[in-house]
């Protein structure tokens, strides 16, 4: 059985436990030397009492020598916990690196129908916010922890070896706090109220990113955040739950706080009875002082013992939901890698389902071969299941049914980096990293030089713009730097495939953004780009895809027909009416004077 809350945190912190029990170990030895200030205390008390008729009777060298003492405690203390700190700090940010590391390499190996069903918002807190949360109880709670537990513990220890009924005045109201926070704490209640504020959080950091990504549309509109139901509904909710948080908390913790910062009138009335009955008991008198110098001391590892059971509750259900992301099964990598030693591309009765077996089928029973250097086009209406195809082959989803072969391996007996190698993407939405353009072509091959880099730059047609930006190929893109135009972007990513120079290339809408000056620039680079590669394309203009080799028409996930472009023509299916459609539609126009007299 998997561990939970403290304990799976420690098993997560792995090698770092050397760290921690160093960490905690100091921690103690603090605490033993902080408690040497209020020890200094009580035998100043008794030699100032016990000379209290004469007070040049006090022995000087007494109570300065115990002066000293209790400052050399504090300094030695926080020399003890500084080091400890330091323990502690280092271990956090070594577990926080490695936690996130193994999060990021996880998520690497996940099919991308993770990151369909789980919002952006959700991933982002749990890598960031939730990590972080860890961070934060490594280095600062959990040696609080210990030095408040040790703490605490010598001090009603003290007390009741000094006064068993000063000390149970202290411990019993001590416990009756502790109940009526903890009770309600650590029930049911407050761990469904807990997870109602993981999601909400969750829900907030996802529609607040769906947010800033459509204030284009907000503004356009002249709508507000009200508009924005979905963001607006996370943000009345979560209002709703801290309400409701706070209603059921503040009886328990508004006793426990009361309780807690008033020990020193439990204790006053029992001491005055006591001293009532021996008003010259001058040891009784110190003790009394003594605790009602000891009492406000207390409440400090009280309150933060008290917050300690809190962070604990917030980290179990952070390491919780970091166990869930991670037990998500990733992509099966084979044994032992097979490399093919040619690159035809054959799907053999494919289908496949974004929902799995039981959901619908978006491709159903697709067998074709796109060979080695040659182009296979897929065109076909939207929703036809070109894309789908396309993200099938690198494995961004495994299929259901049938197989899918490069070079006669089926690709789930490839090992992933051995897959990737052999094929490069242009796809029609392009990315590009918050760096400089040097570094985001780099991408393709990190091992490249700078002529190779310059290189593929030239072929892909991007040169010439790069050089004419502030700092060439140094400009760092978004912000606090330039934005390219859509065409641009897609030319730096086929710069990006063409250093890369894998054998397989898809190309999903890689024009889709250009201008007539663009496209040309674009197609003299993809020209450039496919020489000798086996080429696949999807493509909704129709007149960049005749000289292909083999095209390939899908209708609702079923290949409709195949041939070449005079072929598909002869046909007279589905092909030739899109072909209709489309050099019609290139001679529409809007003939406004016409337009104009006919309203007349």
């Amino acid at each position: 059985m998997k561990k939970k809350g403290i304990s799976r945190l420690l098993e997560l912190a792995g090698e770092k436990k050397a760290l921690l029990i160093w960490s905690g170990i100091l921690s103690t030895v603090s605490v033993f030397l902080m408690l040497l200030p209020y020890l200094s205390v009580y035998y100043v008390m008794a030699e100032l009492l016990a000379h209290a008729s004469s007070i040049s009777s006090v022995d000087g060298s007494y109570v300065i020598t115990w002066a000293i003492w209790g400052g050399v405690g504090v300094a030695a203390g926080y020399f003890f916990m500084y080091v400890g700190g330091m323990c502690s700090h280092i271990a956090a940010f070594r577990i926080l690196y490695g936690i996130r590391i193994k999060l990021a390499e996880h998520i690497g190996r996940l099919p991308l129908g993770y990151l369909n069903k789980n919002a952006t918002g959700k991933i982002k807190k749990i890598v960031e916010l939730d990590v972080e949360r860890i961070e934060l109880f490594i280095a600062h709670q959990l040696p609080d922890l210990i030095n408040t537990a040790v703490m605490l513990i010598v001090m009603i220890v003290t007390m009741f070896y000094l006064d068993t009924w000063f000390a149970l005045a202290c411990v019993i109201p001590m416990i009756i706090g502790f109940i009526s926070q903890f009770s309600m704490m650590a029930g049911s209640k407050a761990k469904e109220g807990l997870k109602e504020y993981f999601d909400a959080l969750e829900n907030i950091n996802t529609s607040s990113i769906q947010y800033v990504r459509g204030m284009p549309s907000i503004k356009i509109f002249g709508q507000t955040v009200h508009s924005f139901r979905r963001f607006y509904e996370d943000m009345i909710q979560y209002r709703d739950f801290s309400l409701k948080f706070v209603d059921n908390f503040q009886t328990g913790y508004v006793t426990f706080k009361t309780i807690i910062l008033s020990l020193s009138t439990f204790i006053l009335p029992i001491g005055l009875f006591f001293l009532s009955g021996e008003p010259n008991n001058m040891a009784f008198a110190v003790t009394l002082l003594f605790f009602l110098v000891l009492t406000p001391g207390i409440t400090a590892p009280i309150f933060k013992l008290n917050s300690f059971a809190s962070a604990l509750n917030m980290i179990s259900e952070g390491v919780k939901r970091i166990d869930e992301m991670l037990d998500e099964r990733t992509l099966e990598e084979p044994a032992s890698s097979q490399k093919p030693s040619s690159y035809e591309v054959q799907f053999h009765n494919v289908s496949f389902s974004y929902g799995g077996k039981q959901g619908t089928e978006v491709l159903k029973s697709i067998s074709f071969t796109a060979s080695q250097g040659e182009i296979t086009a897929l065109v076909g209406p939207s929703g036809s299941g070109k894309s789908t195809i396309a993200q099938l082959i690198p494995r961004f989803w495994d299929v259901q049914k049938g197989s899918i072969k490069i070079g006669g391996i089926d690709i789930r007996d490839m090992g992933m980096s051995d897959l990737m190698d052999t094929m490069s993407f242009v796809f029609q939405d392009t990315f590009l990293f918050s760096d400089t353009l040097y570094n985001n072509i780099l991408v393709g091959r990190p091992t490249a030089t700078d002529e190779e880099v310059f290189a593929a730059a030239r072929a892909a047609q991007c040169h010439e713009f790069i050089n004419h930006l502030p700092h060439g190929y140094d400009t760092p893109i978004g912000e606090g730097g330039v934005y390219l135009s859509g065409g641009e972007e897609q030319r730096v990513s086929v710069a990006r495939a063409i250093l890369k120079n894998s054998p397989i290339l898809v190309l999903d809408e890689a024009t889709a953004y250009a201008d007539p000056e663009n496209e040309y620039h674009m197609q003299l680079a993809l020209r450039e780009l496919i020489k000798g590669k086996t080429v696949l394309i999807i493509a909704h203009r129709l007149t960049t895809i005749c000289e292909a080799n083999q095209i390939l028409v899908l209708k609702e996930g079923t290949l409709n027909d195949a041939g070449t472009h005079s072929e598909l023509l002869s046909h007279g299916g589905l092909y030739k009416k899109m072909w209709d459609a489309y050099t019609s539609s290139v001679d529409w126009q809007i003939n406004l004077v016409q337009e104009k007299e006919a309203l007349v």
